[in-house]
């Protein structure tokens, strides 16, 4: 065991838990071959209730609706901290972001941290990634060498850019940087089709995440072909959209919507890629976002995410595993936080999950959805850096928050701020905190909340205290980003917080 525990480049607490975990599952390479590939759809900016299987009157999501009849809608999935690099990070190591300092956008998530890939390399898999990145915090534009891809082998990506119709990217090693045909999502559902088509007779699981741009802004250069669908005078606002705000959701909306139904076309073509190589019963297909998209509700400007209403916070997670999953079109209402992930993931492909892992495993709640149960899923405001609110005034606080079945609740760094009861207020245009019939709820509700900071060492302070812990510089200007400090933030200061 000894000699195969050098073969390992980790550190090593890592080569030991996978030498005892996985090297003698490695050893049978046909059972490798048995466990289930992944493909992960990860849009940008997608809001939870932007589909038609959930109910919005506008948009047209036709492979998406038959993929929610397939498989296993989670309708209370929330963005742990809704925002891009925040919920990518959380996702890939499933932890959360007071853990590992991951919670502004920009920033870098250092090699040391055991990622989804990583796992899934020691478990036999072929690992693929297309699109966009965005945690490796090195710049922008910048080329993302083998050792930054956190154990991505298959690589077509890019660190963030959502110039859809000049898409930037680099291919495997190669350092100079090349563009997408077009409609970026189209051209990189062509490569993950390919891919899918190769991989699907290697005899060899395979994980694939696509990474997509869309429907993130800027929303007018979507296709003109999907734009023509959604005429802005006849869409119809959500009632928590203000008069202020009508004019300018209605005029975002008609090209988020595009967007929208151009990515569904491109999942459409990945399951039909799967049918036609037989990859269907066995590959878990997840489709979800890394954070929502205000568009005007409660009085912030369409563009507005982080905050923690519904639109930001919720999003879409549908995820269709024909071999192991218990019922179909079925609707869970177990609430679901970013780390969550990728230990139920884990689960469902019977992987070993690390000690490091924070979220839960939810994969029971797949295999017999009739009897998943409640919990409190935690998602939060750590260090807000943008102020996009309207004249100025907007809700960039500082908050943490519990999504359970039926009920939101959140606390700013003055006390209780919002409780809706989303069942009946599915808007959340009425709050409930403070008022006397709501007394015993919001009670129960703040020692849930209290009770899950706690099990995370969170103490809930101001989000400068975060900043400095985590040696990021202070805001520059008007940027919406903190940039990181490589020399402060090193492995060592990341072991002594975690």
């Amino acid at each position: 065991m000894f000699g195969q525990l050098g073969s390992f480049t980790r550190t090593t607490m890592r080569r030991l838990f996978f030498a005892i975990l996985f090297v003698p599952a490695l050893c049978a390479a046909a059972a490798a071959a048995q466990k289930p590939n992944i493909l992960y759809l990860l849009t940008d900016q997608w809001r939870g209730m932007a589909t038609g299987y959930a109910g919005d009157p506008n948009v047209k999501t036709p492979n998406l609706d038959r993929l929610a009849k397939e498989g296993v809608n989670f309708s209370n999935a929330v963005s742990v901290c809704p925002v891009c690099t925040p919920h990518r990070s959380a996702l890939m190591t499933g932890r959360f972001p007071t853990s590992t300092g991951m919670f502004l956008n920009d920033a870098y998530l250092p090699s040391e941290e055991l990622c989804m890939a990583e796992i899934l390399q020691e478990a036999g898999y072929d690992r693929g990634f297309i699109g966009k990145w965005h945690i490796d915090g090195h710049g922008r534009e910048n080329f993302i060498p083998a050792e930054r891809r956190q154990g991505f082998d298959y690589w077509k990506g890019n660190e963030c850019t959502h110039t859809y119709n000049h898409s930037p990217y680099y291919s495997g090693n190669d350092p100079e940087k090349k563009f997408w045909d077009d409609y970026d999502a189209f051209a990189q559902t062509k490569d993950a089709q390919g891919y899918i088509k190769t991989q699907a007779g290697s005899g060899k699981p395979f994980a694939l995440v696509i990474a997509y741009g869309p429907p993130h802004f800027p929303h007018a250069t979507a296709p003109d072909e999907y734009k023509k669908l959604y005429p802005p005078d006849q869409l119809k606002l959500a009632p928590s959209v203000p008069e202020s705000q009508q004019a300018a959701a209605r005029k975002e909306l008609q090209g988020y919507y595009a967007h929208c139904t151009a990515l569904d076309r491109c999942i459409g073509d990945l399951l039909a890629t799967l049918d036609e190589t037989g990859a269907t019963e066995n590959t878990i297909v997840v489709f979800s976002a890394d954070h929502g998209e205000t568009m005007g509700s409660h009085g912030n400007r369409p563009a507005q995410k982080q905050v923690p209403w519904v639109e930001a916070a919720c999003v879409p997670f549908l995820l269709r595993y024909p071999a192991a999953q218990g019922a179909k079109g079925v609707t869970v209402k177990t609430p679901l936080t970013t780390p969550d992930i990728l230990p139920t993931l884990l689960g469902l492909a019977g992987v070993p999950i690390p000690a490091s892992i924070e979220g839960d495993d939810l994969s029971a709640a797949v295999r017999d959805p009739a009897n998943a149960g409640d919990r409190a899923a935690l998602y939060e405001g750590i260090s807000p850096f943008a102020n996009l609110g309207p004249e100025g005034k907007g809700n960039d606080r500082n908050y943490r928050a519990i999504r359970t079945s039926r009920y939101t609740y959140v606390r700013d760094l003055n006390g209780p701020w919002l409780l809706y009861d989303d069942e009946t207020d599915p808007f959340q245009m009425n709050n409930l905190v403070g008022k006397p019939e709501a007394a015993e709820l919001q009670k129960d509700l703040d020692a849930r909340l209290q009770a899950e900071l706690k099990k995370r060492g969170d103490e809930f302070r101001e989000g400068q205290y975060y900043i400095d812990l985590w040696g990021y510089n202070a805001r520059a200007g008007s940027s919406i980003s903190y940039r990181f400090n490589a020399e402060v933030q090193s492995p060592k200061k990341r072991a002594s917080v975690k």
